[in-house]
């Protein structure tokens, strides 16, 4: 039996050796970037060579093993992510760069980007060499691509919540109809996915151009192109999407709606052109119910007590909104000094997240429509005792291990978002900053769920650099754990999953 398990863990190894190889192709676009801008392009070339070397390395322990189960697959997808973020913030350290010289700040940073969270620890915005900046973006489009072949190929095959990820959480017809194989699958996403980023980019381009929005360069164009489609919420402006026109923040909030529904559902209504698929999938509908009946709510609240007015109202409501729900963690606003009920509103937002199969975070509208229809079955079954009331979805019965399922990863949720409240609470009372109860809870919340900024000192016009290593290091450990629906991580916590 030892031998086994000895076999198995080099197996595993193996896998995060090749799927590390291949990351070490990421920084050299950036380094190109660099040459043209006559940056030094030195610190994405050595992490492209220390990754590939150590990717390698990997590889050559893993060549002789047997294939891995999917008890192994836990371990990869977990180290996977955490070696991607290691590769992202190997190009912060090598710059020098004094807001991310110290190794907690720079894995802070890339966690963040590769968990299409959006919170940063940088300062000074302006102040990072352009290549850099553009890294920092394409970290959060690769962890965005990423996502959705974890959705697709990697976690229905660990059996993470049942059968949620596949078959509960991506609604409507099987995705065996849309390809044959995940892998082809998986490469019909991606350049959808590839598409709409193109898409975006070109659109902002045009704005800038053409002067309807002067600030938008093709830089700036290409870099929210890069963490709007993967609801990532990095901006190389200081105040996110705050200095940019209203017509770009309308286009903005288009493709980050699009960015919170199901890939797959897209793929079906915009490639097979079958555009009814949106409307009859109950996902997708409950998704747009809370996105219009929430910012009807808040543009109702932010008139009636004067803090903006007419257009900018609605635009203000709706953008954050839509930011918050789909964990993109854009801004337009600085809404840290909004009144009490509008601030709760964002916050309880952190909680919805987007469509399943999206690159969203948090716990997912299907999750919560799942757990809707049990609360309405117990009532009704309270008063008919005797009823065999099924679960459906699209017409189709949820088995009951689904909903098990559904139930435990939301029970785990909330549990893990309480104590890292208390957690980054206590530590805050001891080593600073001064933050209120609100704050801590935003604070985790917006961590675990990959949405990006807080309240107070981290809202979404500051930085989360004021925090002690020990906070720094727990909400990095809750990006990672959010990103990864929780629960993979927690089987590699357990003592029975190391046992041989």
């Amino acid at each position: 039996m030892p031998a086994r398990s000895a076999v198995e863990l080099r197996g595993a190894c193996g896998l995060i050796g090749t799927l590390t190889k291949y990351l070490a192709v990421a920084p050299l676009f950036p380094a190109a970037l660099a040459l043209g801008y006559g940056e030094p392009p030195w610190p994405f070339l050595l992490a492209a060579v220390i990754v590939a070397i150590v990717g390698l390395a990997l590889e050559r322990l893993g060549r002789d093993a047997r294939p891995i189960g999917f008890r192994e697959g836990f371990l990869v997808v977990a180290m996977t992510w955490l070696a991607a973020a290691t590769l992202g913030a190997l190009p912060y350290l090598l710059s020098g760069d004094p807001q991310l010289d110290r190794p907690v700040d720079a894995y802070f940073e890339a966690m963040s980007g590769f968990t299409t969270t959006g919170a940063s620890i940088l300062t000074d915005i302006p102040a990072i060499d352009e290549s850099m900046l553009m890294w920092r973006q394409f970290t959060q489009w690769l962890g965005g691509m990423g996502i959705i072949v974890l959705a697709l190929a990697v976690l229905p095959r660990l059996r993470v919540g049942g059968r949620q990820l596949l078959e509960s959480e991506m609604p409507g017809p099987e995705v065996d109809d849309l390809a044959d194989r995940i892998r082809s699958t998986a490469r019909r996403l991606w350049l959808l996915y590839v598409a709409l980023t193109a898409t975006l980019a070109a659109i902002l381009t045009i704005f800038g151009l053409t002067g309807i929005d002067s600030r938008m360069t093709p830089f700036n164009a290409v870099a929210h192109a890069f963490s709007t489609m993967p609801t990532g919420g990095f901006s190389p402006e200081a105040r996110s999407m705050e200095p940019f026109a209203a017509a770009t923040q309308w286009v903005v909030i288009l493709f980050m709606v699009l960015a919170g529904l199901s890939f797959t559902l897209l793929y079906r209504a915009f490639v097979r052109r079958r555009p009814r698929r949106l409307f009859r999938d109950e996902e997708a509908r409950f998704y747009m119910v809370i996105l219009i009946a929430v910012s009807a709510l808040l543009t109702v609240e932010l008139w009636r007590e004067g803090i903006l007015q007419g257009e900018s109202a609605i635009r203000g409501s709706v953008f954050q909104v839509v930011s918050m729900t789909t964990t993109t963690g854009f801004a337009n606003v600085d809404f840290v000094g909004w009144p009490a009920l509008a601030l709760m509103i964002l916050v309880a937002l952190m909680f919805v997240g987007g469509s399943a199969g999206s690159t969203g975070g948090s716990v997912k509208v299907v999750r919560h429509l799942v757990l809707a229809k049990v609360i309405r079955r117990e009532m009704r079954q309270t008063v008919h005792p005797e009823a065999v009331m099924p679960i459906r979805l699209n017409g189709a019965v949820v088995d009951e291990r689904t909903i098990r399922a559904v139930t435990t990863f939301v029970l785990l949720y909330i549990g893990i978002f309480a104590v890292g409240a208390a957690l980054l609470a206590l530590d805050a009372a001891f080593q600073g900053p001064r933050i209120s109860t609100l704050d801590a809870i935003a604070l985790s919340a917006t961590t675990l769920g990959n949405i990006g900024p807080g309240l107070g000192v981290a809202g979404p016009m500051g930085s989360f650099s004021e925090f002690s290593d020990i906070s720094t290091v727990l909400m990095t450990f809750l990006m990672w754990m959010g990103r990864l629906e929780v629960i993979p991580v927690l089987v590699l916590l357990t003592r029975g999953y190391w046992r041989a």
